[in-house]
């Protein structure tokens, strides 16, 4: 794959490709002589034109060796600890996504979204901490948030991805863990016709209902016109995927005390807990919400397209004008089957562990559920931008870009509804159910039916209720940056010195609407809604079969599949006022946005030493930012809640009623930075490098409105208010690192960091119980409390469901206004209802540090090279597993590893990439957790990868590819793992395809 090449280009053209990251800056005298020397490492090939105007010949090295090569010497060359993944060709990057190219830089690691790589996380600190530019412009998160989603972007179109670790003043701010630039194709970086195209079949085989091959076309187009003084790049990609999800889920658990545990005794009531010296169990029970199993078939769109034009009429001055954008739509159809657990009065008997946690209990009465979803994402995103570069004197050169960059999520992209529909229909008639945790991967239910039926029957399937709901995000900005740099022209240490200015004005929105519940509001017993001939039985077979207890082995080995646009039509037809018009009730029901305006200025200067005959390089830089934040938001104004059946409860809102809430903060900051990079040989390299760095808060945390969450059940009545006045994460950064580059394209590196972080935020310190207008309890009010001594008093068992029962046969409930059920809606005499309402506030400086340790070996000419990195990471910011106080700590912390080896010659290159996750802390809360915040825990996960390239001839090339090819599966768990709460199977996938480049 070593493709040799002549071309003439100009010094600053080459300069440009080698250093990749162009928009930072132009180079110092000093870096230009780096450049040449790493020019040369590179082994290149062509003809390079010196300022003299003579023509040197460099080597050129192509494929693997030649990206890896390249990467290298960015490391090498660069300021601070600094890493990067180079193109292997034109249109070729190592990975089809670029996050999945990023987790083989150490210090990286990702997360998956449909069993490909979605964001990022660098040194234990999440998507959220970390910035994303393109083309050294900060680029805006994903619909309204700040993580950029790579998965949207294709990989043609880059020629380099530069990952910076340590401060530099320069930089916008916005990454504690790193920032991320996307360098794209720069025709006049390298002049002449230049092109690739490239078709493959994508085999996805956990395919079931789409197409079995999936295409994906791409190209990418540059020449230069007029003496090389024009240039145009075209780049366009297409790319079409169906894959099958299955899941089994638990939503969440349930801290529980000894009363919640119903009145189950003996061999009914195994509880292994310790004791304290007056015999009562120490610690809480933990119950699961629900048990349920999925399966989401989805198809996915996405096409990318970039166009820039570069314009120089002189030596000294470069117009480039680019354009990009991105369409990925999305759209999925699944089917959820299981049951939910009431606890309290329900449990017939239960089996804790020491730690509390059930793994096996028996509890009466409700539903086997069968949830149908059909709903279409469509996330589009556009950059449009001008950039203007001015070698204005020998000494002074300036650069102005300016760009505007929107990109948008439309949960409700559906053509038919609109929104992001989900129903619920199934047998009501259960007499029990019961959870088994105890052996295998995934939990198993049992369940049992009237008169000792083995199975559900489809004419006992009634409507439950159904949903159309929408919400819809953007994140918009605008920015002009203003760069300079003077290179000092007379002897002395001063190198250069940068400065520039920038304004950016960030927008950040989003939307939701809906119509609440539609249809019954609760099964009633046979309704004539569906025919029994619209539900097919499926066995469990080759369902979850890579999990242990799986596929057949499932102890309820079966579910009913339908027609959800059927399901809905005919419930539809049945009951008076079903509305699927998520915007029937009178728009949008809410509105939040978030708009920071910043204003920010840097200064930085390098200077070069020598200390015994060491070169030594230091650069120090301050950077200065002032930040203005404004919210405005549309809050709904609540009416009353709703006990609407057994296991669902509803807020409603006063309609008309929403008025907008205002509020505001700002804050400025001081960003110092100190790189010092030493040669202490020809071949070893150490550096040192301390500075702050800040990222912003997340959008959630500023929305300045106060949110209830609208499904208010028993030991799930929580809210959030926002925060406009919330100061940045800080983080004081110290890297040490050392690097060996013992032969061509190898090297061993070796490096700590530590960083202490501020204005950590924390919801725990926020946190209180308060009432909220008049919303009531109807639960734990007068109605039930006789419901449930009437129960007692008839011998009945007085389950949640009973007891609902009961307060309607007593009398106690009213019909719905939107449908022919009774409910149980507040009274005034009910207490009020206390809501965990959690705010965001500035607490505690936290610790994150660790070893990063990489090593790149080729084996001399025979074609064999190997690439592996290691990260350890740790600090005072993991999660006390144990404490039910709501905590703070740091998502995504973990140990990682990456493992690369191919084998390429003139013809042929094979490569394999290993990639390695250590288990951690997802997030905090669970959908249907209690108060406490539960967290969510990643088990270890690692994943192997192929692929194989064959030149036909100089032009033509054949692949194949292959990812997660042992069938890798995802588990997820709460505070324990034996709190299981999903796992997921995608299946590997493969591609075979060819690209032609000239």
């Amino acid at each position: 794959m070593k493709n040799i090449t002549f071309k003439k280009k100009r010094l600053a053209a080459m300069i440009s490709v080698l250093v990749g990251s162009s928009m930072m800056a132009p180079l110092s005298a000093a870096e230009v002589e780096a450049a040449d020397k790493k020019e040369q490492s590179l082994n290149e090939a062509s003809l390079l034109e010196t300022q003299e105007g003579e023509y040197i010949e460099v080597i050129s090295v192509s494929g693997i060796r030649g990206s890896l090569g390249r990467s290298m010497n960015f490391k090498r060359e660069g300021q601070g600890v600094v890493d990067a993944i180079s193109a292997e060709e034109m249109g070729k990057f190592p990975d089809t996504n670029l996050a999945e190219s990023l987790q083989r830089i150490p210090g990286v690691t990702i997360s998956r979204k449909n069993g490909e790589g979605s964001q990022i996380t660098v040194r234990g600190f999440g998507p959220e901490y970390n910035l994303v530019t393109l083309n050294g412009r900060q680029m805006p998160g994903t619909g309204n948030t700040r993580s950029y989603d790579l998965e949207n972007l294709s990989s043609e179109g880059v020629s380099s991805l530069t990952v910076i670790k340590t401060a530099r003043a320069e930089n916008p701010s916005g990454g504690i863990g790193a920032t991320v630039n996307i360098e794209t194709t720069r025709p006049l970086n390298s002049p002449g016709l230049k092109y690739s195209v490239s078709g493959k079949g994508i085999y996805d085989t956990s395919n079931k209902k789409g197409d079995d091959v999936t295409p994906e076309v791409a190209g990418i187009f540059s020449n230069t016109f007029a003496d090389e003084t024009f240039g145009v790049a075209l780049s366009l990609s297409h790319q079409e995927r169906s894959q099958q999800q299955q899941s089994a889920v638990v939503d969440g658990w349930r801290a529980l005390t000894n009363a919640d545990l119903g009145a189950a005794t003996g061999a009914n009531a195994i509880d292994r807990r310790p004791v304290d010296a007056e015999g009562n169990k120490i610690g809480p029970a933990y119950i699961p919400r629900n048990l349920g199993y999925s399966i989401t078939d989805a198809e996915r769109i996405r096409t990318n397209g970039q166009l820039t034009l570069q314009y120089a009429p002189t030596n000294d001055f470069i117009a480039t004008v680019d354009y990009t954008a991105s369409r990925a739509e999305t759209a999925n159809e699944s089917l959820a089957f299981g049951v939910w657990f009431n606890a309290g009065g329900n449990i017939n008997s239960y089996e804790l562990d020491e730690r509390g946690t059930a793994i096996k209990f028996n509890e009466a009465n409700n539903d086997y559920a069968h949830t149908g979803r059909k709903s279409t994402t469509l996330v589009e995103a556009e950059s449009i931008g001008l950039n203007l570069d001015w070698q204005l004197t020998d000494a002074l050169h300036l650069e102005l870009d300016y760009h505007d960059s929107t990109n948008e999520i439309d949960n409700g992209a559906d053509k038919g509804s609109h929104s992001n529909p989900f129903v619920i229909v199934g047998p009501n008639n259960l007499l029990s159910k019961t959870y088994d945790y105890s052996s295998g991967d995934i939990p198993q239910v049992e369940l049992f039916w009237p008169d000792g039926a083995a199975e559900a029957d489809r004419g006992d399937f009634d409507p439950l209720f159904a949903r159309f709901d929408t919400d819809a995000g953007e994140s918009k900005i605008e920015q002009i940056q203003l760069h300079g740099i003077w290179e000092n022209q007379a002897d002395g240490a001063l190198v250069n010195i940068k400065f520039g200015i920038a304004h950016t004005d960030q927008n950040m929105s989003g939307y939701g609407a809906g119509v609440g519940t539609q249809g019954p509001n609760g099964y009633n017993g046979n309704m004539a809604v569906f025919p029994d001939s619209i539900f097919t039985r499926n066995d469990t077979g080759d369902f979850l079969d890579q999990f242990a207890g799986g596929g057949s082995d499932l102890t309820t080995d079966y579910y009913y599949s339908y027609d959800f646009d059927e399901v809905v039509s005919r419930m539809k037809d049945y009951f008076d006022g079903f509305e699927t018009n998520p915007y029937a009730s009178g728009g949008k029901d809410s509105l939040t946005s978030v708009n920071e305006v910043t204003d920010s200025a840097y200064l930085q200067a390098s200077f070069d030493y020598e200390l015994a005959d060491m070169p030594i390089t230091v650069t120090l830089g301050l950077r200065y930012e002032q930040t203005d934040v404004t919210s405005n938001n549309k809050q709904r104004v609540e009416s009353q809640v709703v006990w609407k059946n057994a296991t669902e409860w509803d807020l409603r809102y006063v309609e008309g009623g929403a008025g907008f809430v205002d509020s505001s903060g700002d804050y400025d900051i001081f960003l110092p930075n100190l790189d010092i990079s030493i040669d202490i040989t020809d071949d070893l390299v150490g550096r040192f490098s301390i500075g702050k760095t800040m990222s912003r808060a997340p959008l959630g945390f500023l929305i300045g409105s106060r949110t209830l969450t609208n499904s208010p059940k028993p030991g799930a009545r929580n809210g959030s208010q926002g925060n406009t006045d919330l100061l940045p994460f800080e983080s004081t950064n110290i890297d040490v690192s050392f690097e060996y580059y013992y032969s061509d394209d190898s090297y061993v590196s070796l490096g700590y960091f530590n960083k202490k972080v501020k204005n950590f935020i924390s919801t725990a310190a926020g946190t209180e119980i308060i009432n909220v207008g008049d919303l009531r309890d109807p639960l734990i009010g007068p109605r039930a409390i006789q419901a449930e001594a009437d129960l007692i008093a008839q011998g009945i068992q007085p389950t949640v469901g009973a007891i609902f029962d009961q307060i309607i046969a007593n009398g106690g409930g009213t019909a719905d206004a939107c449908c022919e059920t009774q409910v149980v809606a507040q009274s005034s005499d009910d207490p009020l209802v206390d809501w965990t309402i959690s705010k965001p506030v500035n607490g505690d400086t936290k610790e994150v540090y660790g070893v990063e340790f990489a090593v790149q070996h080729m084996f001399g000419e025979s074609g064999f090279g190997t690439a592996f990195n290691a990260t350890l990471v740790d600090g005072d910011v993991e999660f006390d597993r144990d404490s039910l106080e709501i905590q703070s700590p740091l998502n995504g912390l973990s140990n990682s590893a990456n493992l690369t080896a191919f084998y390429e010659d003139d013809e042929l290159s094979v490569k394999f990439t290993y990639a390695w996750r250590d288990e951690y802390l997802l997030g905090v809360g669970q959908a249907q957790g209690s108060a406490d915040t539960p967290p969510q825990f990643f088990k270890e996960f690692a994943q192997l990868d192929m692929s194989v390239n064959y030149d036909l001839n100089e032009n033509m090339t054949v692949f194949l590819e292959g990812y997660n090819l042992t069938n890798e599966t995802e588990e997820i768990y709460g505070r324990y793992e034996e709190q299981f709460l999903s796992a997921r199977q995608y299946g590997p996938r493969y591609a075979l395809g060819a690209r032609y480049s000239f």
